[in-house]
């Protein structure tokens, strides 16, 4: 990898507090990047950023387009090489920012698509069909996804002391380094409390795992490992639409919206700093209950 690019990751990482996702991506994006100058100019032994123009990153862009990547990816690898750009100007490496007039396409922020009631059901119902170790462990994950709102990163990164059975609550650690703390309903409490009983034991073995969710082989299970383990569920439940780990982090939002629960409760148990987050789940209850009126009252359309 570049050291320039090493550099910066580096940066982002200690001096921005960027989100490891955050900083896998853009290391993606940069190294696609670097690679793309490379096959036109040929392998130097070092990249002089410094001679980057700014018709080359246009060129790069365009060939992401050819290639048919979304607007929402090639938007993001935009405001990677900026900030890369920026950083590398700042650092005095380059003595101007090429990338400084790219405009980012414009990306329409679609809703996001929750799950219905039932569709819940039925995929939580999936895990209690087999009674091993994994499955109590898949059943606790689920159930405490959809009772929390928990994003993927801080399920997979509870610890068992993040786990208090007596409140019942789950203390995570979110964006920015925020700590917050969720109750947990009766249901989800007793699926993570039979897999803490039943399940754990098997899967961790004599290892010291501080990890509450583990793999077969005892040790931490990771985002992809849960992305997997949900597909199959997904599918093994029928669900037609595309489920994905924030599926379910949605559809708890959207949940509680409609049953009534206050947009700013909604916001601090998500974890949101602004709560213009948050709202976009209104506007998905508020269309829920447009439809069931309109299916209700047929004349009123």
């Amino acid at each position: 990898m570049d050291v320039h690019i090493g550099h910066f990751l580096n940066f982002m990482s200690v001096e921005k507090g960027a989100s490891g996702n955050t900083v896998a991506a853009y290391k993606n994006d940069l190294q696609q990047f670097d690679s793309f100058v490379t096959s036109l100019n040929g392998n130097g032994k070092t990249r002089d950023w410094d001679r980057t123009e700014r018709d080359l990153i246009v060129e790069y862009l365009l060939a992401l387009r050819r290639k048919n990547y979304a607007e929402a990816t090639v938007a993001r690898k935009v405001a990677a090489l900026k900030s890369f750009f920026q950083y590398l100007q700042a650092e005095g490496t380059i003595r101007g920012n090429p990338a400084e007039s790219l405009e980012s396409p414009r990306v329409g922020r679609s809703l996001p698509k929750p799950l219905s009631v039932t569709e819940v059901d039925e995929l939580l119902e999936q895990p209690m069909k087999r009674n091993t170790p994994e499955a109590k462990r898949d059943r606790a994950m689920l159930e405490l996804l959809y009772a929390t709102g928990l994003r993927v990163t801080e399920l997979v990164s509870l610890d068992i002391d993040d786990v208090n059975m007596s409140g019942p609550y789950v203390r995570c650690m979110g964006k920015g380094s925020k700590e917050r703390t969720i109750p947990i309903h009766e249901q989800a409490a007793a699926a993570v409390a039979a897999y803490l009983n039943d399940g754990r034991a098997p899967l961790v073995k004599a290892r010291k795992e501080l990890a509450l969710f583990v793999n077969r082989r005892g040790e931490r299970l990771t985002r992809q490992g849960f992305w997997l383990i949900l597909k199959q569920y997904a599918k093994e439940a029928n669900i037609a639409t595309s489920v994905t780990p924030h599926t379910l982090r949605h559809s708890f939002a959207t949940h509680m919206l409609r049953g009534g629960a206050p947009l700013r409760n909604v916001q601090e148990l998500l974890g949101h700093a602004n709560i213009s987050t948050t709202q976009v789940y209104t506007q998905i209850a508020n269309e829920h209950v447009r439809q069931v009126y309109e299916k209700a009252h047929p004349r009123a359309r």
